[in-house]
């Protein structure tokens, strides 16, 4: 499985934190796997939190259970937003987030451009091809779990 692979929860993980999501995987090597919950809106906008109460009011999505401290973004602007690591040909994980909320801000760019996550999903190596191998998880394709 590589970075840019899209995950769907099965029912073996209803009545947990994973019950129906749709996980984008931004990271996979030989530590492990990171991703984010792509299809969960968190209940509060990013104008909501007190550190960004100047900001635009913008869309969180729920990224995950781990470090729920931290605000994670993927866009698909590198022409705009620095120091992002490619996670596929068009989308990047991270970056200049100062400049990307002045974009955000001013409306150059949208949610068509960038989501920004509460917490991500972490997994140790070999721990998510176990949850595969045992059913937790189902490989889908992009065209059924489009980010932007």
């Amino acid at each position: 499985m590589n970075a840019g692979t899209f995950l769907r929860s099965t029912s073996l993980l209803d009545d947990t934190f994973f019950e129906q999501t749709v996980i984008f995987i931004t990271e996979h090597n030989e530590k492990g796997a990171m991703g984010f919950v792509t299809n969960r809106l968190f209940p509060r906008r990013i104008n909501e939190l007190v550190e960004f109460s100047n900001c635009a009011p913008f869309p969180l999505y729920e990224g995950g259970p781990v470090d729920q401290e931290h605000l994670y973004f993927i866009h698909q602007r590198p022409d705009l937003i620095k120091g992002g690591d490619p996670v596929t040909a068009h989308i990047h994980l991270g970056g200049d987030f100062k400049a990307a909320m002045q974009y955000i801000n001013d409306n150059t760019i949208t949610e068509k451009d960038i989501r920004i996550f509460i917490g991500y999903c972490g997994w140790d190596d070999e721990e998510l091809e176990a949850e595969i191998a045992e059913g937790s998880w189902e490989l889908i394709q992009e065209s059924q779990a489009a980010l932007f």
